[in-house]
């Protein structure tokens, strides 16, 4: 009787923060932690995070994605997304807390495995523990690739910078007269910034009602339905 030598079973390493990775092994191994939250590519980097805390980033983040989903409403052919892992280039592979993306003819898809692929038009990430990273190495990553605007809301310091792109370089766009920033690639997303930091979430509300009625956005969901 003849033996038979069995294999070693393989085994597919764990992330850790700091691995060096590129894409296609950071998925691999990220699809074998079914009970990891969270993990992102920057550069060829890992970072995972540490836990959320309620008032630091759970709280803003849930206004953000009011705001956010408020549009979506009134909006048809946008889409809100909350914590979806996008995929950009071979070295990049964030999982920004929220997108605003357009549906048809954007610059980005949704995959057959139903992960983001391209550059979102708009970007938040909410900034407690992770400023130093989201306005350095996720900027200039969000910035090679596309993405039209990018808001951090920096959490510690009550302030937020919404930057534009610009002849491919991020600008900081400041509030007008009236305290009220205003999209240029989705028309009729009104931020009173004050508002949003002052944690008056009504105001928010508000301010964006007004620019949903605006002509710009009403031209842009007449655009939109056009596509369709």
């Amino acid at each position: 009787m003849t033996s038979t030598k069995l294999s070693p079973r393989l085994t597919i390493p764990r992330l850790e923060n700091g691995d060096k990775l590129n894409r296609f092994e950071f998925e691999h191994r990220y699809s074998a932690m079914p009970d990891l939250k969270k993990a992102e590519l920057i550069e060829g980097i890992v970072y995972m995070a540490s836990p959320v805390r309620a008032k630091k980033h759970g709280k803003p983040h849930s206004r953000m994605m009011t705001w956010l989903g408020t549009y979506e409403a009134a909006t048809p052919g946008v889409e809100t997304l909350d914590n979806t892992t996008v995929r950009l280039d071979a070295d990049n592979e964030p999982q920004p807390d929220a997108v605003l993306r357009l549906e048809q003819g954007g610059q980005s898809t949704v995959s057959d495995d139903d992960y983001i692929e391209g550059a979102p038009e708009l970007i938040v990430e909410i900034a407690a523990s992770s400023v130093s990273i989201d306005l350095h190495q996720k900027l200039n990553v969000y910035r090679r690739n596309g993405v039209q605007e990018y808001l951090v809301w920096r959490v510690e310091n009550g302030e937020l910078d919404w930057f534009r792109l610009n002849a491919g370089e991020y600008v900081k766009v400041a509030p007008n007269s009236e305290g009220i920033i205003c999209s240029v690639v989705f028309p009729g997303l009104w931020l009173n910034r004050s508002a949003l930091l002052a944690g008056d979430l009504a105001k928010v509300l508000d301010v964006l009602q007004q620019g949903l009625a605006s002509q710009d956005h009403q031209d842009f969901v007449q655009d939109l339905a056009s596509r369709q």
